[in-house]
């Protein structure tokens, strides 16, 4: 692990201390874990979209078959 310096406004400071602080974590470790959060984020939302994609479509009836109105769903 690698000890990094950074700077942060006063109110942005306080309130990073705050929320370590709920979380029962240091700031360092709560910091690290958001940024871990941020850089790995968008690889977890291209692996869902992904595996989505790849699925087979689920057809919702029969072909030829008319869907059910919006009456007969809500049972108008």
């Amino acid at each position: 692990m690698r000890n990094v310096t950074i700077s942060l406004d006063d109110e942005t400071a306080r309130w990073a201390r705050v929320e370590a602080a709920r979380r029962d974590k240091s700031l360092s470790r709560f910091v690290s874990e958001v940024l871990r959060d941020l850089m790995t984020e968008p690889d977890a939302y291209e692996r869902a979209q992904q595996s989505y994609l790849s699925r087979k479509p689920v057809p919702l009836g029969t072909p030829g078959q008319r869907y059910p109105t919006r009456d007969d769903l809500h049972q108008r």
